[in-house]
């Protein structure tokens, strides 16, 4: 009998341990990101430390640089997910291999082509006279950074995609009107800003809606669809490529060759015009033996986006590290020679910071907003991701053009609401769907299930509202948001160090 009951007993307790076991493991996988994100910021102050010591204002330095890896890290968690986003949603590829990607090309694009010479002041926002006084500058360059990397953390903690460059510019504006009061602040820069939070986003939606119309006109709703997808699918990859080829002409490789807007058109019509030619065998090989049906095209559109995020990630680490090393860079020259400089070289070990700490953060953070670019916003398939892809290499491009402020995150999750929300407006509207799918989806007799389903199609909405409010609303609070806290830490820092 004490057999018996002792047998029970021991699988309870065995049970509560292993129950004990598998919490512990859950909860200490909570801790291994933040963890590693500790360790790799603590290892970029002891590299400072290894080139600076010695050196006039090594502490400053150090601590600057700790700050500069915290705000690479954020970058990496939050900005990256624009560029493969809508490739994982679309399921063109797997959430580990566009880490992979996106973490080598966004280090590549941040160490080839990352830039050597920086403007100090972020964008010209500040009067660079009225913080001469090397103390005040470094106290606000930290105080700039400082705050956009914990706005940018936020951001990434609620969910919602900002713009890096918008949150450094809204810190040194605050710690500009702090150290020397409004009249520092450039303001008809800051209203050019300002009018790109409507300019960026429009217009990646209504150039991503306008490529989506073309597809279901030309493709989506031909009887054909393969022969359709023959003749227009390397039309659509030439365009793609041309347009990556001018982008990366203008934004990805400005460090290493200066080269103009026209001559970056006529690059990537050459692009444009070889890669047509290239595609037209490829296209006609893939698509033998395919159904015609939706299914088959999104084949064809699978290896054009993984070039794409592999190219807008070098094109993002090109530019974008900036945000993190830029006031870093202009913090280590300031503390090293007591002068503010108008513009600063960037030293290796600095850049190196920068760009593995984009990398990192993406590998470590990245995923979840991947997922909310790519799938939560509105459903994406490979078509419907090539076109916000492609909005954001031509947005970038017609902005170029005309001189206007754009931010790379607003183009590319406009775009995605633009897909989304002229998905909306094409169900519901298109007298073109609604004869095709009555010819193709509803027998001789009628099926009045099928019917009803089509209705329902029509008025669902594809857009989630709520996450459309959150991040506009994250959009729109951006720079004052970082603005006041940069302020807020300015005026600590000073009273600290004083």
């Amino acid at each position: 009998m004490t057999d018996t009951y002792r047998k029970p007993t021991l699988d309870k307790d065995l049970d509560k341990f292993a129950t004990m076991e598998e919490a512990t493991g859950l909860i200490n996988r909570g801790f291994v990101t933040p963890g590693l994100a500790l360790v790799f910021i603590f290892l970029c102050a002891v590299i400072a430390a290894v080139f600076v010591t010695g050196h006039p204002g090594s502490v400053v330095i150090i601590a600057a640089a700790t700050i500069g890896a915290y705000m690479a890290l954020n970058i990496g968690a939050n900005d990256v997910a624009n560029n493969v986003g809508p490739a994982v949603g679309s399921k063109a590829m797997s959430m580990g291999v566009a880490l992979a990607i996106a973490a080598v090309f966004e280090s590549a694009g941040a160490l080839i082509a990352g830039g050597d010479v920086i403007s100090t002041i972020s964008k010209d926002i500040i009067d660079p006279a009225a913080v001469s006084d090397p103390d005040i500058f470094i106290a606000a360059m930290m105080a700039a950074l400082v705050a956009a990397a914990m706005w940018i953390h936020l951001a990434t903690f609620i969910g919602a995609p900002v713009s890096t460059t918008h949150s450094i510019v809204g810190g040194v504006m605050g710690a500009g009107i702090a150290a020397a009061g409004v009249d520092a602040v450039n303001w008809p820069t800051m209203g050019a800003i300002a009018a790109s939070w409507l300019i960026s986003p429009f217009m990646g939606g209504l150039i991503a809606a306008g490529f989506l119309a073309f597809i279901k006109m030309a493709i989506i709703y031909q009887d054909d669809k393969i022969a359709a997808a023959r003749r227009w699918v390397p039309v659509l990859i030439a365009i793609m490529a041309g347009a990556f080829a001018a982008y990366l002409s203008l934004k990805g490789v400005k460090a290493l060759v200066d080269i103009s807007f026209e001559m970056a058109l006529l690059i990537g019509a050459g692009v444009a015009l070889l890669s047509w030619v290239a595609a037209r065998p490829v296209i006609e090989r893939q698509s033998r033996g395919l159904e015609n049906r939706n299914q088959s095209l999104r084949k064809l559109f699978g290896l054009p986006l993984i070039f794409s995020a592999a190219l807008l990630s070098f094109a993002h680490g090109a530019n974008d590290v900036a945000n993190a090393v830029g006031p870093l860079a202009a913090i280590v020259h300031t503390a090293e020679y007591g002068d503010v400089a108008a513009k600063v070289v960037i030293p290796l070990w600095a850049m190196a910071v920068g760009a593995a700490g984009i990398s990192l953060g993406l590998i470590l953070f990245g995923p979840k907003l991947i997922r909310m670019v790519g799938n939560q916003i509105t459903k994406l398939n490979p078509m419907r991701a090539y076109c916000v892809a492609l909005s954001a290499a031509i947005t970038v491009i017609v902005a170029s053009g005309l001189g206007l402020p754009v931010s790379s995150t607003h183009i590319a999750v406009g775009a995605v609401f633009g897909v989304g929300f002229f998905r909306e407006w094409y169900t519901e509207k298109s007298s073109r769907r609604a004869d095709y799918v009555g010819r193709h989806q509803i027998n001789q007799r009628g099926d009045l299930a099928r019917k009803g389903k089509l209705a329902e199609q029509r008025r669902r909405k594809l857009v989630r509202r709520a996450h459309f409010l959150q991040i506009i609303a994250a959009w729109v609070i951006t720079v004052p948001a970082a603005a006041v806290l940069s302020g807020v830490l300015f005026v600590v820092l000073r009273a600290v160090l004083d």
